[in-house]
């Protein structure tokens, strides 16, 4: 769906441009509702390691993942740079914790190049390209496909 976007659209492409560990990642922009401060979460008993819990943002119960966790990437200890990016994804509300956003990036369809096969330790499902600008290389997510049907079950029995 996003290559084919990619590769029949001449517009530039908007991204949120995010950081785990020493990688840089975007996120559609369009997907994005707002980014918060990390806060504390209200944590749930039997929930994956990869969901830390949840927020009431103006009323609306928001679960919040750990990205370095669902990425199986070492794990880190929240700083100030520490934010929660929350997404509206099938018309839920979904927050992720990220070490930090740095910029909203626009690329050209020609400047996205296809994700590489990796080696089985990284799954690239989720990867939709590489996007190069200058000396940056971002990593493109499907945030949609990333949140599988599985995660979504599992959100909807959380805010029940």
């Amino acid at each position: 769906m996003q290559k084919e976007l990619i590769q029949s659209s001449n517009a530039n492409l908007e991204f949120l441009a995010f950081t785990l560990g020493d990688e840089e990642y975007g996120v559609e922009i369009l997907k994005v509702k707002e980014i918060r401060d990390y806060e504390t979460v209200t944590k749930l008993a039997n929930t994956p390691e990869f969901i830390k819990g949840v927020i009431n943002l103006r009323g609306v119960i928001v679960p919040i993942i750990d990205m370095r966790i669902k990425f199986n990437l070492a794990k880190f200890g929240y700083d100030q740079f520490t934010v929660v990016i929350v997404l509206n994804i099938a018309d839920r509300l979904i927050g992720m914790v990220v070490d930090g956003v740095s910029d909203v990036i626009s690329l050209m369809p020609e400047q996205v190049r296809p994700a590489p096969d990796l080696s089985a330790r990284l799954d690239t499902r989720y990867i939709t390209g590489l996007g190069a600008m200058e000396q940056r290389m971002i990593i493109l997510t499907d945030i949609e496909r990333l949140m599988s049907s599985e995660d979504m079950a599992l959100f909807d029995h959380i805010i029940e």
